[in-house]
């Protein structure tokens, strides 16, 4: 009956896990296989100590290992006959609750009993389905920290509930401090805390039920919006084709011009060469009839023909030519210079009325959710009249400029675009950058406002938020819940502007802690001629003039982070739509030696 009650684990050698092979038994008395052992002590050979990995006695010099006969017989014997716990069991694992009674390597429990407070495994739970006195003991679905179980004070097992105090207590604590509290059984009070479960998870259905509806509408609107976009995409194409070969007929038309002009005045030019070259010709015959004339001895014959040769010239048909020396087309090409440029600033001007007009277009907006009741209506008023108290900056929608209980409570959450710099600088906000997150390349200034990357390395301490890889920087200010504008000005060559959760990696050299090529951050890296917008790795390649200053407008609640050119207007250049979870960090990126980023005062 003794070897029923045999484990494994009283067979395994203490260095492999494993049933002994070739068991060994050292002078300490402890077992192991004998290439175990062997192993251990051969890399302790050159101090010339061994000692027993499970108990550290150490022996000198190196004992002499025989198989234990005895011990090898038992082994064999056990691996035919079989092993106590049945080999269903499995052994208790990270996140396992083990049994409290078996010894050594400890099987997974079945079993709890609140009554003794402990965790059975299949073997060990058997006695309280077969001993009657154990048979009236609670037995539950095993649990780990039983000891929560127990009152504090009295060390007896929590029973009763304290509605009082919304605690769980014990039946001594009922006589004592908890005397004239209203108690009940734990039981009851789970049976009022069940029906409430169940009135929650009745909620939470209607909300998973009210979420798939959003998402099948916002499907079909993404759907809608595709084909939209692409029928749209289609007939805009159809009108720059139009308008690209109206442009081609007009610079045909143009060079046609010229083609012509140049025609016709070489032709009336080589009309009037002919016609001076003929009397040319006839001033010459005439010229040696006179030389003939003047050479003759015969003075009759002079005198008959002085008069006829001698008459005077007669007016030339031609008028005196007057020739242009600085022949040229400027004219033209100062009109189609000027056609040019009219015609980029229309387009520019066009393409940001465009540009508005499409950012417009939207799948969904966001509301608050109507308020079901008077308690929800008052917390929903009281929420937005809060706000309005902290950001007097923002602008009232009609609805709430004047908050009345008999008024509708659903409010915006999505603050209207500003239209000019003058109202987004209602949002301006001030920054500055945290020295402890700045790579020590980098150089601050004026305050921490401006960010200067050097070659010297800065004596910046150590920090766990320092960027050691990337030269970059992040301000001290986490941005959430509002509306707001800031403005960067740069100089010195490829900046990258942007913000990032307080999560991004700052340790090494891996394009996953640079700004914009992570989860948890969006950028605008500009340079001379371009710029690009990052996210998660995503980049967009964006075509726009140079901006010395970008303006940074950001909308938590609607999940917009705009990025804007500022000049004499606002051009926009890139804006990512999103859905914003944390507070967000702006902050900068700097490659170019001397290159520099400034946070500008807008107070």
């Amino acid at each position: 009956m003794a070897s029923n009650l045999w484990s494994e684990d009283q067979f395994s050698c203490p260095v492999c896990l494993e049933l002994l092979k070739d068991p060994v038994a050292i002078p300490c008395g402890h077992s192991y296989c004998m290439g175990c052992i062997k192993n251990c002590w051969d890399q302790t050979d050159h101090t010339g100590v061994y000692s027993c990995p499970q108990c550290s006695e150490t022996f000198t010099p190196r004992p002499v290992l025989r198989r234990n006969t005895m011990l090898a017989e038992v082994v064999e014997k056990l691996k035919k006959t079989g092993l106590n716990p049945p080999p269903a069991q499995s052994y208790a694992g990270p996140g396992d609750v083990p049994c409290d009674f078996c010894t050594g390597r400890k099987f997974k429990a079945v079993k709890s009993c609140l009554t003794c407070l402990a965790s059975y495994c299949e073997t060990h739970v058997k006695p309280h389905s077969e001993v009657t006195p154990l048979k009236r003991h609670k037995l539950i679905n095993a649990i780990g920290d039983l000891e929560q179980k127990l009152c504090a004070e009295h060390q007896r097992v929590l029973e009763v509930f304290c509605r009082t105090d919304q605690m769980c207590i014990c039946w001594l604590c009922t006589q004592n401090e908890h005397k004239s509290h209203d108690t009940v059984s734990a039981e009851a009070e789970r049976s009022v805390k069940q029906k409430q479960l169940g009135e929650t998870q009745t909620e939470i259905q209607q909300r998973i039920q009210e979420r798939l509806k959003d998402v099948e509408e916002l499907k079909q609107a993404v759907g809608s919006l595709k084909s939209s976009a692409c029928i749209e995409i289609k007939e805009r194409e159809k009108i720059f084709t139009e308008l690209i070969r109206s442009i081609e007929k007009i610079h045909t038309e143009v060079i046609e011009l010229i083609g012509a002009n140049e025609k016709a005045a070489v032709n009336q030019a080589e009309g009037r060469m002919k016609k001076l070259e003929q009397e040319i010709a006839e001033l010459r015959r005439r010229n040696a009839e006179l030389k003939q004339l003047s050479e003759t001895e015969d003075h009759i014959h002079f005198l008959q023909n002085f008069q006829s040769l001698c008459a005077p010239l007669e007016a030339g048909d031609l008028p005196s030519v007057t020739v242009n020396t600085d022949i040229s087309f400027e004219a033209v090409r100062k009109a189609v210079s000027e056609l040019k440029d009219h015609i980029e600033d229309f387009c520019k001007g066009e393409l940001v009325k465009i540009t508005t007009t499409v950012n417009e277009v939207a799948v969904y907006s966001l509301q608050a959710p109507e308020p079901r009741n008077r308690a929800e209506f008052l917390k929903s008023k009281e929420k937005c009249e809060e706000e309005m108290k902290d950001q007097p900056r923002r602008r009232r929608s009609n609805e709430m400029d004047r908050p009345n209980m008999n008024e509708v409570a659903v409010y915006s959450l999505q603050a209207p675009e500003p239209r000019n710099r003058a109202e987004f600088l209602k949002y301006s906000c001030q920054l500055t950058l945290d020295p402890n997150t700045v790579h020590r390349n980098l150089c601050l200034s004026e305050g921490n406002r401006k960010v200067t990357w050097r070659r010297e390395t800065q004596r910046y301490p150590d920090h766990s938020e320092r960027f050691d890889s990337w030269p970059q920087g992040l301000c001290r200010e986490g941005l959430s819940g509002i509306c707001c504008y800031w403005e960067i000005e740069w100089s010195g060559g490829s900046p990258d502007i942007g913000l990032t959760y307080k999560g991004i990696s700052r340790k090494g050299g891996d394009r996953s802690c640079r700004l914009g090529f992570n989860d948890k951050s969006w950028s605008l890296s500009c340079s001379d001629s371009s710029y690009t917008a990052q996210h998660n790795n995503n980049e967009t390649a964006i075509t726009a003039p140079h901006y010395p200053r970008i303006g940074v407008y950001l909308d938590f609640n609607a999940g917009t982070l705009s990025f804007y050119g500022v000049s004499d207007t606002m051009t926009l250049l890139h804006r990512f739509q999103t859905t914003f979870t944390e507070p967000l960090y702006p902050g900068f990126r700097l490659w170019v030696y001397d290159s520099t980023v400034t946070i500008c005062q807008l107070n």
